[in-house]
């Protein structure tokens, strides 16, 4: 009697553990069909369109009168804050040096700059006004600007930006975009509809969904990568303990 109820128990669990392997199978068929779907797609999209760049323009230096500049001691000295790090940029074609005062591993983190006017010594801070005119300056559509705003990470269009940036749109036919560091001035990027399209495909490609953590991360590193890598672990293991119940049986024979 024993031994007919471990048996019929033996049986439950084998059922169950079939049910689970399909069930399974079902939901790592599904994201292997989206990653090879995607991965299709990124062979034979346009990569011009999908970095949103169709009018971007590269900025161009302009000769800077050196013996007229500042010396930097004199800068350090009157700056209000410590500086970690000093650098000679341009922005509208004049020269500045930018002062970075946290500053991280890499510029999309979260760092905290000034800009100095090279020639003055006179703190420039980044306006509505400049931000339009160095977006205008990277921009080679003639759409006109329709919205100058200061905006606060997270960003839809950049989903690792931690900085606050400046968002200048225009009304052309892309949508275009044009993001800049509200600290530095620095083009952090152009973004367009094209580039957005493509952006929901590697969302599909990356499992990116905002299920385990309130924002997306622009990449492979987070929880619904770890989950299906359970989920597939899981599926390899119901598969291994059906496939050895099997041999046990005598199922496989070699002919």
């Amino acid at each position: 009697m024993a031994k007919v109820k471990s048996n019929a128990n033996r049986i439950v669990k084998l059922s169950t553990i079939k049910a689970i392997h399909k069930w399974l199978s079902l939901v790592v068929f599904v994201q292997l069909l989206i990653w090879l779907g995607t991965g299709l797609f990124f062979n034979v999209m346009d990569h011009d369109k999908a970095r949103g760049n169709q009018y971007r323009l590269a900025v161009k230096s302009v000769d800077i009168n050196h013996q007229a500049l500042m010396a930097t001691k004199q800068v350090l000295s009157q700056s209000e804050r410590a500086v970690k790090e000093l650098s000679l940029v341009q922005r509208l074609g004049q020269p500045y040096y930018l002062l970075t005062h946290e500053k991280a591993l890499y510029r999309h983190f979260n760092n905290e700059y000034s800009l100095v006017n090279a020639y003055t010594g006179k703190t420039q801070q980044i306006d509505s006004v400049m931000a339009s005119s160095l977006a205008q300056l990277s921009y080679s559509g003639k759409a006109k600007v329709t919205n100058i705003s200061k905006v606060s990470p997270p960003f839809d269009d950049f989903l690792k930006e931690q900085n606050t940036l400046w968002k200048i749109d225009f009304a052309d036919q892309l949508n275009t975009s044009v993001y800049l560091d509200a600290g530095s001035g620095h083009l952090v990027g152009h973004s367009n509809d094209d580039k957005r399209f493509v952006d929901f495909f590697f969302m599909l490609h990356f499992m990116d969904y905002p299920i385990f953590t309130k924002e997306r991360t622009g990449g492979f590193n987070n929880g619904q990568i770890i989950f299906f890598a359970l989920l597939t672990l899981l599926l390899c293991l119901t598969g291994l303990i059906w496939t050895i119940e099997m041999l046990l049986k005598g199922r496989y024979k070699l002919r």
